[in-house]
């Protein structure tokens, strides 16, 4: 699928070096490899004779091991109600204290059932305070934010 007519051919047991296009195919089909175009912007552009299934299987390979290593993120959340208790927000304080040690995020809302959406301010304070309270543990990634009927919060454990 190469269009150009002229291109750099390297690789192991090739030749490198500029070849036209029909010569490049047959040094790869004799040596049992296929001509994969590498670099389609340089002049002229660079094509490596390799096993291309070979290839693909190592780049799988390297993906997999990429994304094994990629730590995955563990969100754990709080609720709380506009009127909640001291005894419960310690409580839950303890909790998210616990999380942030794991490594875990913390996402803290405020619900609001009914009527008592009228104490959103309560609801924000109550966020702000469980914020401040958790400072030594964690950053607050996203300051208290209404969805719908509830307020959200999120706090990331420092590292």
């Amino acid at each position: 699928m190469i269009k150009t007519p002229v291109v750099r051919v390297v690789g192991e047991n090739v030749d490198d070096g500029i070849y036209n296009i029909k010569e490049a195919l047959s040094i790869a089909h004799e040596l049992g490899l296929d001509l994969v175009e590498i670099s389609p912007s340089a002049n002229p552009p660079v094509c490596k004779a390799i096993d291309y299934k070979k290839f693909l299987y190592e780049q799988k390979k390297k993906m997999k091991e990429i994304k094994a290593k990629a730590s995955k993120i563990v969100v754990k959340e709080i609720r709380f109600g506009p009127h909640t208790d001291e005894h419960d927000f310690n409580f839950k304080l303890n909790h998210a204290k616990k999380f942030l040690k794991d490594g875990a995020k913390v996402k803290a809302d405020v619900f609001f059932k009914g009527r008592s959406i009228i104490y959103k301010e309560q609801g924000e304070l109550i966020l702000l305070r469980f914020a401040d309270e958790l400072s030594e543990y964690g950053k607050v990634e996203m300051l208290p934010k209404m969805e719908g009927k509830r307020m959200i919060i999120i706090i990331a454990p420092k590292k």
